[in-house]
């Protein structure tokens, strides 16, 4: 909100008469005809824009106060750069210059002006028309206008291509390859100014052209680039710097120009594309003649390129520009920044030469050497991890082509950079969003993907909020019938995962020998040989090592202080969710072997959780939803598990600890243990279950609650009454032994209070429903088929069948309706 202050003038600034606004403008007119703009310029120009801002209407300049503020655009401070464009983009341009880009106007072009001109463009002829103007404001020479213009005409050019690519045509794609190729290969490769030998006699004359340096100090044999450096720079080597930032970009986006169905396409290609940006401070000095360039060594045995057409020539000097950059950067620089200069530098050209080689098959068999030359001399420095994922991804682009063995590369990817630099968060998001963007390559191409999940989990579970979105995306990629059961089991043990490598963390950088080193106890088994093996399984690279562990409970114990670590409880909160997209990608690539042994899973594991608060719960709900859904889809899980089943649904136990999952796994088997459903079921089966879930419900119902357990939930009971009753009138033999139990129930509770049911709502609703189903059963025939309907009964579609009357019916009702 704004302070009281603040509101009183956007207040004044709305109901300023307009009598008193053309004052302001003739003040303000005046004032800018003054030979020295002060603080009180800037003071008009800022109420100037308030006034205009806080109005919901668009106001239009007086045509010479709109004049003035233009010039000011010009203005050598840049303060009233910002505030006379802040001005002008508030207002309607003038209706007579709407659309009309003079070449005076682009070549006096700075950023700001830059930005207004674009941002005034009211259609699609207006933009074209501007980046025309542009395009001829490139091919003026240095006398034609300021030395500054050209290095802000590439920016919004490039703002321009983002936008609205499809208004560029062949002659401007044309024009802009001419010119980059210039700029690229043939910037001056002296020095701007010069460098004075000194002496009394020192003068214009006596400076002498001194050429530019590599970073490692020597004297550069080869063309500019980025990576030469000097005391001051000329024009066209700040353009050539310009050119290269720029250079991507557009090699990703003039083939929407060429073929009407290319914007979709440049879209793919830019998302595709790793961005990175650049910035790099010049001096702005005299621009040296083209005719003093050297002539490259890279490109001495490529002169026939001249020949090429314009967007060929520029695909085979951006290759060479390449290629020169990741020579200068195996030279060592004497500056940090330098060093990081190199490595940015080298991630723009290998995604620019994985571009140029998209273009043109051909490149590839000339690029690889190289690349794998620099994969070869960086591979053994995690340092330049994020300089080798380009490396990755030009290898996983063209690496089937060039028949080269990419092992290596992905051992790395795969390997070393979850397992020791899941703490980078940096890292993380990049090498996330490489396999988000290359997913369906990955998943046929690189067979190493789907069982690296052990070590790709690592990111999510050291800063789950930050890539947990990620992880939704890639989870169901890294589901497989032969990954799902470790998956789910890896999945389970986030948290556990989450509280290890806190604890590797803790252990490399606390000593045994410091104080602050010891006193956890789980930071002393971390270290311990006894216990090592549990956590290594935790920590190991790849699947397919086992599924689980068998001393889970003992790692469990062993991590039981890590429970309420801010990182754990993170990740705690988010493996919910991942186990949802889990099951709902699993029933889509698993057979009914598979969803059996997972109903095992789910089980064994319901009890073998890390104790966190509300986390077990929330595993169990999971569970419970999903053995529903798996069990509606495919009943005969139910006969494939009814032995793990009867033996989880006849321990009392687990009443009391898992209310949640025990309810539905008693609801499966009185729903789907049936001949029905599965032909295998026998009538001792049945027998089987119905006592095993009757002893349970006897017991619950006869006894006091465990000491420090809850009584059980009445949805407990109500389900266990229910299942005995549906198996009742499958096996009419046990009907009397349901009657009988639910007749004591009746009679028990009229006493009033009891023991194992503290509400006397939810007594009454048991005994209700006990009544219905003791009622329901007297009839055995129609307890089945109310009990246990058949399907065509559950989704009836009567409506649309053409043998029974009820269609005509409907049809006849809806006729009379609509007449009326």
């Amino acid at each position: 909100m704004y302070s009281h202050g603040s509101e009183s003038l956007i207040k004044q600034a709305r109901e300023i008469q307009d009598s008193e606004l053309q004052k302001f403008y003739s003040r303000l007119v005046k004032l800018l005809q003054g030979k020295e703009l002060g603080y009180e310029m800037v003071d008009s120009l800022q109420r100037l824009h308030l006034i205009l801002s806080a109005n919901k209407y668009i106001r239009t300049l007086p045509p010479e106060l709109q004049k003035r503020l233009q010039s000011l655009l010009s203005s050598p401070a840049e303060q009233f750069q910002v505030l006379s464009s802040a001005v002008l983009r508030e207002t309607l341009p003038p209706a007579a210059h709407s659309g009309n880009y003079s070449q005076e106007n682009i070549v006096q072009l700075n950023g700001h002006a830059a930005a207004l001109l674009l941002s005034q463009a009211g259609s699609r002829a207006d933009v074209s028309s501007l980046c025309t103007q542009l395009l001829r404001g490139l091919e003026s020479r240095q006398s034609e206008g300021p030395t500054n213009s050209l290095t802000h005409t590439l920016p919004i050019l490039n703002t321009i291509l983002t936008h609205n690519p499809e208004c560029l045509t062949e002659d401007h794609v044309t024009l802009l390859s001419k010119k980059l190729v210039d700029w690229l290969r043939y910037a001056s490769i002296l020095q701007g100014g010069g460098a004075s030998s000194g002496g009394f006699f020192t003068g214009p004359r006596s400076r002498q052209p001194v050429p530019i340096a590599e970073l490692d100090g020597t004297v550069s044999g080869d063309f500019f680039t980025v990576l030469c450096v000097g005391q001051s720079f000329t024009e066209d080597q700040w353009m050539n710097v310009f050119s290269f930032s720029a250079l991507r970009h557009w090699l990703l986006t003039y083939h929407s120009v060429s073929n009407g169905n290319g914007t979709a396409d440049t879209a793919h290609r830019l998302q595709l594309s790793l961005s990175l940006s650049h910035s790099h401070s010049f001096s702005n000095d005299d621009r040296s003649e083209v005719d003093g360039s050297v002539v490259s060594m890279v490109s001495a045995t490529s002169s026939s390129s001249r020949l090429l057409p314009p967007k060929e020539r520029l695909r085979e000097k951006s290759f060479q520009y390449c290629q020169r950059l990741i020579e200068q950067s195996d030279r060592k620089a004497h500056k940090k920044s330098d060093a990081d200069l190199q490595k940015a530098c080298l991630v723009e050209a290998v995604c620019i030469l994985d571009c140029v080689c998209e273009e043109d098959a051909s490149l590839v068999f000339r690029a690889f050497p190289c690349i794998k030359a620099l994969f070869g001399r960086l591979s053994s420095d995690l340092s330049f991890a994020r300089v080798l994922l380009p490396i990755a991804q030009f290898y996983l682009n063209h690496g089937e082509m060039a028949a080269v063995d990419c092992g290596s590369v992905w051992a790395l990817v795969f390997g070393r950079f979850p397992s020791e630099l899941f703490n980078d968060p940096f890292l993380a998001h990049e090498l996330l969003r490489f396999l988000r963007l290359n997913l369906e390559s990955l998943q046929l191409r690189v067979p190493q993907y789907t069982h690296s999940f052990p070590n790709l989990l690592k990111f999510l579970a050291w800063d789950s909020p930050a890539v947990v979105d990620d992880f939704v995306d890639l989870l169901p990629s890294l589901v497989t019938a032969g990954t799902a059961v470790e998956l789910l089991h890896t999945l389970l043990d986030l948290p556990c995962l989450s509280a290890t490598l806190v604890l590797q963390v803790r252990s490399t950088c606390l000593p045994i020998s410091e104080q602050s080193g010891r006193g956890l106890l789980s930071l002393d088994a971390f270290r311990s040989p006894s216990f090592r093996g549990l956590f290594l399984f935790l920590l190991r690279g790849e699947a397919g090592s086992g599924d689980t562990i068998d001393r889970l409970s003992t790692l469990h114990e062993l991590l039981v202080e890590t429970a309420d670590w801010p990182r754990v409880v993170q990740c705690a909160q988010i493996v919910p969710v991942l186990l949802h997209i889990f099951f709902n990608t699993v029933i889509t690539v698993a057979d009914e072997k598979l969803l059996a042994h997972l109903i095992l899973v789910m089980l064994e594991r319901s009890s073998l959780l890390l104790n966190i608060p509300k986390y077990n719960k929330e595993i169990h709900r999971v569970f419970s939803s999903h053995l529903l859904r798996l069990c509606k889809l495919h009943p005969s899980l139910v006969m494939d598990q009814s032995h793990e089943l009867l033996e989880f649904s006849g321990a009392t136990a687990n009443v009391y600890s898992k209310e949640e999952i025990y309810t539905h796994v008693v609801w499966v088997l009185g729903e789907y243990l049936s001949v029905s459903c599965d032909s295998r079921c026998s009538v001792t089966l049945i027998t089987s279950c119905f006592e095993a879930l009757e002893a349970v419900l006897f017991e619950i119902t006869s006894s006091v609650p465990p000491p420090g357990a809850d009584c059980p939930a009445p949805r407990v009971v109500t389900t266990l009454m229910s299942a005995l009753a549906k198996l009742a009138s499958r096996s009419h033999d046990l009907i009397p032994r349901v009657s009988l139990f639910l007749s004591k129930l009746r009679t028990v509770t009229r006493g009033g209070s009891v023991a194992w049911c503290s509400d006397e709502e939810d007594l009454v609703a048991i005994v209700t429903r006990g009544e219905e189903l003791w009622s329901l059963l007297k009839a055995p025939g129609v307890a089945q088929s109310v009990l246990t309907p058949p399907a065509h009964v559950t989704t009836p579609q009567w409506h649309r069948d053409t043998n029974v009357a009820l269609p005509l019916r409907l049809r006849t009702l809806t006729n009379l309706t609509h007449s009326h």
